[in-house]
């Protein structure tokens, strides 16, 4: 058998700046093809397609801290994840993701980037006054969806299930009333979900390439977006559905698999679209397969633990089934209805590439070369741990463990598949940069395949700095 020479280092460095380049070509075909459908039609509904954003470069008094946060995490991040005790480093990852979240978000000073986020008239802190008697709201939530109903909900609340509305209603409940609150809440929570993200690759793959990617999740490009969108939020509360999952599998915990899928039912009633986390969680199941043999009560504690939240909403009157058909009438409605699916079933990947950068892309070749690689090693070597090496497919990164490279590539696939899921079904047009957070983060971790990573923090901290200081965000 003549084995294929390994792909030399810089070969495979030239192919993942062709996959960055790749994407790069795609935003810019996105950006030029919306400009001009938007000049000439005007049904994409945002100023500066593919983002919910407007052109207006600005500094602002967060400008210094997120340079700072950049450069530090660029010159120090790598190292800090390789040395830092595991105990110390999931806080540290969790403190820096907040800190560099609050600094894009004060980009635009405290009313515009925090406070004022989510009192808009499409928000949540718009109805708090209408939930005074929660049963009856919940009871009546359905009647108020569509557009000419009496008294319709705005845009977000009639979006989402009403476990987002009700979180922001008990928060102003116990006395943390108002946007700022508000926005602090989804900033605080929505940092954690790099942690959630860390401690399931932990689990499922290896410590290494937990640590290889903290650095990419923490200095995300998705920050520009989580602050101070409820999405965060959102994407925090699915992300550790499917940390607990990998936990339970793999420490054969029913507490855990409970833990799951509680956070998993409270997930699809913070969000329609989350139901798609449920690809996520089962590639973690999957991954953990042999914890599942070894203890089979692991399924029914996950199952009795995601039954709680419906079965709560249903008993106080709200239909979820209900709700979304009505929901899907509402989308179409609104500028849903309007906004050209041959657009957008493309352009939302462009948005996808801005809230996860550019070395996600090419993260997702390196992830994509190791299902090859082992594709190809158990065709010609089943008992091979990594076989022969194909043309184009690096080698694992250097400390990390059998077969956890597989592991990661295929959780990052998961993520890629709910992704495109999403954007097929014709219910995410537009808005995705933040609609998709849930999804995003999951694709970040491909970024521990590469090499030469502060090359790429780089990219990915200049991307995020020039699409806050360039753009007006709308969330």
């Amino acid at each position: 058998m003549i084995r294929t020479p390994p792909t030399t280092p810089s070969r495979n460095l030239r192919r993942d700046v062709y996959a960055a380049g790749a994407a790069a070509l795609l935003v810019a075909a996105s950006v030029l093809a919306g400009r001009h459908i938007e000049d000439t039609s005007r049904t994409l509904f945002v100023d500066w397609p593919p983002l919910l954003a407007s052109w207006g470069p600005h500094l602002g008094p967060g400008t210094p801290a997120a340079v700072l946060v950049a450069v530090a995490t660029v010159a120090h991040g790598p190292v800090l994840a390789a040395r830092l005790p595991w105990r110390a480093l999931l806080p540290a990852a969790w403190g820096t993701a907040m800190v560099w979240i609050l600094s894009l978000a004060l980009v635009d000073g405290w009313h515009r980037g925090i406070a004022r986020r989510l009192t808009t008239r499409h928000e949540y802190l718009r109805v708090i006054d209408r939930f005074d008697d929660i049963p009856a709201a919940l009871r009546g939530f359905t009647g108020h969806i569509l557009l000419d109903s009496p008294d319709n909900w705005p845009a977000h609340v009639a979006g989402h299930p009403p476990a987002a509305t009700l979180t922001f209603v008990l928060l102003d409940r116990i006395g943390l009333r108002g946007g700022g609150w508000a926005g602090t809440w989804c900033v605080v929570v929505g940092a954690t979900a790099c942690v959630a993200v860390l401690v399931a690759i932990r689990a499922l793959a290896d410590e290494a390439l937990a640590r290889r990617a903290a650095p990419f999740l923490v200095l995300a490009p998705a920050a520009v977006w989580m602050g101070t969108s409820a999405d965060a939020y959102f994407a925090a509360v699915a992300a550790w559905a499917v940390a607990f999952s990998a936990l339970a599998v793999t420490r054969r915990s029913p507490g855990w698999a409970g833990a799951s899928g509680l956070l998993l039912g409270l997930a699809c009633y913070l969000s329609y679209g989350l139901t798609l986390v449920s690809l996520i969680t089962a590639a973690a199941l999957v991954l953990g397969r042999r914890g599942l043999r070894e203890r089979p009560v692991l399924p029914a504690a996950l199952l009795a633990g995601l039954a709680v939240v419906p079965t709560l909403f249903t008993l106080a009157g709200f239909d979820w089934w209900e709700a979304y058909r009505l929901l899907v009438t509402r989308y179409g409605q609104g500028a849903g209805g309007i906004r050209p699916y041959g657009y957008w079933v493309w352009a939302n990947l462009a948005c996808a590439v801005l809230s996860t950068g550019l070395a996600t892309a090419a993260g997702l070749r390196r992830a994509a070369a190791v299902l090859v690689r082992h594709r190809e090693a158990r065709g010609t070597a089943p008992h091979a741990t990594h076989g022969p090496q194909p043309p184009g497919c690096p080698r694992p990164p250097r400390g990390v463990g059998p077969r956890a490279d597989l592991r990661l590539a295929c959780l990052v696939c998961a993520a890629l598949a709910a992704l495109l899921v999403a954007d097929l079904s014709g219910m995410s047009k537009a808005e995705t940069e933040r609609i998709w957070l849930p999804f995003a983060l999951w694709l970040l971790p491909a970024c521990a395949f590469l090499t030469r990573p502060r090359l790429w923090l780089t990219a990915q901290a200049l991307l995020a700095l020039l699409v806050n200081h360039l753009l007006l965000t709308g969330w």
